[in-house]
């Protein structure tokens, strides 16, 4: 048996469709047919060339969701239920080693020196090859950690969930809100959805969010963003006037960046309060350097800059959860689906800021 997957040979070139010769699974791996397959803008970087992780060829995708096709071994989800054939699973993106300093020590297994993910630093050129998720099928090795999904939903909409939701939940596993605090949200995209929905849980009185995309900005406000400010019509200085006058002059109190741009964290650190915190999750690739005033920007102010890289299981556990208990919301964050074939040009369309996200059905 047979199945095909979309492969970057290139960077900057179409993906193409290879097939590849399926096996049963063994060493404890799990065969995993993807229901959906999540269209994440970290794909857009390694499409481009611009994330030092990705090792060509290689099949691209870290955000899937699928069905039990084959098992080798006893398989139980983080819950303790036993994976069977058919279930349908979310997986965590990134397999640690859980021995080292980070994983045994620390508790911080996202800093694992050992830490590798699907579809973003494995190569396809070695068995069992299937390591993306934009593919028909894909192996999970051994130590991955799965999520049983009992609940009759559709795939689609707990993709988005293995990353930007994962990531924006240990944002907030860092940082809570206080009940009746500001939070400024740079950045409409998925990250910005996921941080409205997790400040509101939280308990904040104001969600401000900053952004460029008519589109994006409305949707914002569907989440549950109390004031939208676009940044194509506002100046920065109007912005912060705006900002100050919600605050009663003092600035929010927590700010989260998900743009990934030097400029945004420029603008975004003078408009946190005395006191507050600025969680910066929106590089996913090496996007340049900023210059900030050590004693008025952070010392003086006593603020607290944190950046924020990937998750661990809990915090997709989070996100899981946080979709479940929104299906609505999230149905309406997918705004476009492809064929799996037509995985280029859902590439493009999120460079391009043509969808909020994208999914592919093989």
């Amino acid at each position: 048996m047979k199945a095909y997957a979309m492969v970057l040979e290139e960077f900057n070139k179409p993906l193409k469709a290879k097939e590849f010769e399926l096996i049963k699974p063994s060493d404890g791996e799990l065969l995993v047919k993807i229901e959906a397959a999540g269209v994440c803008g970290s794909d857009v970087h390694m499409f481009r060339g611009n994330d030092p992780r990705t090792k060509l060829p290689m099949i691209l995708g870290h955000e899937g969701v699928g069905r039990v096709y084959a098992i080798s071994g006893q398989w139980r989800d983080i819950n303790g239920e036993k994976i069977q054939e058919g279930d349908l699973i979310i997986w965590d993106r990134g397999v640690v080693c859980g021995r080292c300093y980070f994983c045994a020590v620390k508790k911080e297994s996202y800093l694992c020196p050992h830490r590798w993910t699907y579809g973003i630093s494995v190569s396809c050129a070695e068995p069992p090859h299937l390591r993306g998720c934009y593919s028909e099928y894909i192996y999970l090795h051994k130590d991955t950690k799965v999520i049983k999904i009992k609940e009759n939903v559709d795939p689609e909409i707990l993709v988005s969930a293995s990353c930007s939701g994962a990531t924006c939940a240990h944002a907030f596993d860092i940082v809570s809100p206080d009940f009746g605090d500001s939070v400024l949200i740079q950045g409409p995209g998925p990250i910005g959805l996921y941080a409205i929905i997790f400040a509101k849980l939280r308990g904040a009185r104001n969600i401000i969010v900053i952004g460029g995309t008519k589109e994006r900005l409305k949707m914002c406000e569907e989440f549950g963003a109390t004031h939208v400010l676009d940044r194509n019509s506002t100046t920065a200085c109007q912005r912060q006037e705006i900002i100050m006058d919600i605050t009663n002059g003092r600035g929010v109190d927590l700010a989260i960046e998900a743009v990934g741009h030097p400029s945004a964290v420029s603008e975004g650190i003078k408009l946190v309060r005395n006191g507050g915190s600025y969680l910066s999750l929106g590089f996913g690739d090496p996007n340049g350097s900023v210059t900030l005033d050590c004693y008025y920007d952070i010392v003086r102010k006593n603020l607290r800059y944190q950046g924020v890289w990937v998750s661990d299981t809990k915090h997709l556990y989070m996100a899981v959860n946080v979709v479940l208990q929104n299906r609505e919301l999230f149905k309406k964050m997918i705004t476009n689906v492809y064929k799996l074939t037509d995985a280029t040009k859902a590439l493009e369309d999120m460079e391009n800021k043509n969808t909020i996200k994208s999914v592919l059905k093989p």
